[in-house]
């Protein structure tokens, strides 16, 4: 049974130093890390559900937070990135703030009841006091899995 916990699969789904200009740039370059971590999914299928999703409205949801999501038939397990923009990336925000922390989901296309408790799980991290700060002022991707971690009430 999977747990809703935020369980990373490795290092490389932390991005400490992201760069991109745009929502549309940050969204492929998502979907092509999603693309290098999990094999067999490709990068063009997660770009066009994460942009079905954005049309639908933004997943910017304020005060620099932005949670794209979307589901992938097909898809083993669910996979989290996360990505740290110190300069910001527009992302048509609800409160026309960029966007510095980036939360990707992607679970498979038959975890609905799963995958809507880790967006909300996901949701409630990021509100919590000082953890914000935290993401945007640690020094490396292990000190951010760290941060995600504890908030998350892990060891």
């Amino acid at each position: 049974m999977f747990s809703p916990n935020l369980d990373f699969v490795c290092d490389k789904c932390i991005l400490p130093d992201f760069q991109a200009d745009s929502k549309e740039n940050a969204l492929h370059l998502l979907a092509e890390h999603a693309a290098r971590i999990h094999s067999g999914i490709d990068s063009e299928e997660i770009f066009n559900i994460l942009q079905e999703r954005e049309n639908l409205g933004s997943t910017a949801i304020g005060h620099g937070l932005a949670i794209p999501h979307g589901k992938i038939p097909g898809l083993d397990r669910m996979l989290i990135i996360v990505a740290r923009s110190r300069k910001g990336v527009p992302f048509n925000a609800v409160d026309n703030q960029d966007v510095h922390i980036i939360f990707l989901l992607i679970a498979p296309g038959d975890a609905a009841t799963t995958y809507l408790k880790v967006l909300a799980r996901v949701s409630r991290l990021l509100k919590k006091p000082g953890v914000y700060d935290a993401l945007l002022q640690a020094e490396s991707a292990e000190a951010i899995a760290h941060i995600i971690e504890e908030a998350d009430g892990r060891p």
